[in-house]
């Protein structure tokens, strides 16, 4: 009798799992693709188990083989697959991220309808592997989102931010001088990749007002989260496929080896900066040491402040969402400029007129009207002007 029980659960137990399986790689996606279709949207059918992903990584690699000119789109080299699908089923479109369908949403008005009912569609969750890359306050949802903003909201104000441009300015002038020495090696004219001293200038100015006194540490976390980024992007590959994220493969366990060791840094910087604050000793001319002195009142206020993970989750943001960000401005600027040498002529001369040859102060910066109101890019503007016009001064 318990032999038979036995085998009957045992059947149970198989059959509920191959209709899981079932249901997860075929009949939910099908589902999907039907209910998408009949809301006006267009894309590929489903193919089991990896949908679009196999086309896209293709694409992509293929798109990243072939040289470009100044001149070319850059919408099908940047993103090949997303034009690919757009171009072909129009702006009503989706692609297969595995069996999990993702639509084009380009319409102004449905994004803003989106964005405004945050209780309807909220952020995705992410897995373990994704939230060792990134978490915090663009994760999160409800009051834990309106807490960390409210906290972390003084550290972006105008008035303290203003006070970090001599930092940047020093970041900036760094690299310049790396560019008048690698300038000054050649004397014929030749061709420079400036992408890697832009992505260095954009994690020195953030290791710098991030961190200030803990520079160094501040430039080994945010090595290891650039590391951390481009293995996300490889495991991305495999994200569908249940249960990937927990094999041992070498990206998995370099992610997690790397997110030990940025906890660790992180958690030595913190400490100081909160024994630093019980003494009233505290810095507060970085993003951290604000982060922390208004975390500090919160705490006193009311008890309920940050805790010391959601601290190390925004430490990580700031790289995060101001290195790529920012180094990516930059190097477009540059490529318009190339563009358009008439525009890139009345900047120069714009940047001349107003800041001259002394270093800008922010009130300075806003004068400028051609240049964007960004103003690190104000400031890295005027280090090229220095670096064109003079050099014995840089």
């Amino acid at each position: 009798m318990s032999l038979a029980f036995s085998s009957a659960l045992a059947t149970i137990i198989l059959a509920y799992c191959a209709w899981k399986i079932l249901n997860w790689a075929w009949l939910k996606p099908k589902k999907l693709e039907n209910f998408l279709r009949q809301q006006g949207f267009s894309g590929n059918s489903y193919k089991i188990f990896h949908g679009d992903m196999k086309d896209m990584s293709l694409m992509l690699k293929e798109a990243k083989a072939r040289p470009i000119s100044v001149s070319d789109d850059i919408v099908p080299r940047i993103l090949p697959y997303h034009h690919h699908i757009i171009s072909k089923y129009g702006k009503k479109s989706f692609k297969w991220m595995g069996p999990r369908p993702s639509i084009n949403v380009q319409d102004p008005k449905l994004i803003r309808e989106i964005l405004l009912k945050h209780d309807i569609f909220q952020k995705p969750r992410g897995n373990s592997l994704s939230k060792l890359v990134v978490n915090g306050m663009v994760m999160y949802e409800g009051e834990q989102w309106s807490k960390v903003r409210k906290i972390a909201n003084p550290a972006f104000h105008q008035d303290k931010l203003k006070d970090m441009l001599p930092k940047m300015y020093l970041s900036c002038n760094h690299m310049i001088r790396k560019l008048f020495e690698i300038a000054a090696s050649d004397e014929e004219s030749f061709e420079l990749d400036i992408w890697p001293h832009i992505q260095a200038l954009a994690a020195d100015v953030i290791s710098r007002t991030a961190f200030g006194s803990n520079y160094d540490d501040g430039r080994k976390i945010f090595e290891l989260i650039r590391e951390q980024s481009h293995l996300l992007i490889e495991v991305s590959q495999f994200d569908y496929i249940p249960g990937w994220r927990f094999l041992p493969t070498k990206p998995n366990r370099k992610l997690k080896a790397n997110h030990h060791e940025m906890r660790r840094l992180m958690k030595g910087i913190i400490k100081k900066r909160e024994e630093a604050l019980r003494i009233g000793k505290a810095s507060n001319d970085d993003l951290l040491g604000l982060l922390m002195e208004s975390n500090y009142k919160e705490i006193q206020e009311k008890e309920a402040g940050m805790s010391i993970e959601e601290v190390i989750e925004e430490c990580k943001l700031f790289y995060l969402a101001g290195q790529e960000t920012t180094a990516s401005l930059l190097v477009w600027v540059l490529i318009m400029l190339c563009m358009h040498p008439i525009w890139q002529e009345r900047a120069r001369q714009e940047v001349f007129q107003v800041l001259g040859n002394k270093e800008p102060k922010f009130d300075e910066l806003n004068r400028l009207k051609m240049v964007s109101k960004h103003f690190f890019l104000k400031i890295y503007l005027y280090s090229i002007h220095r670096f064109y016009f003079c050099p014995k001064t840089v």
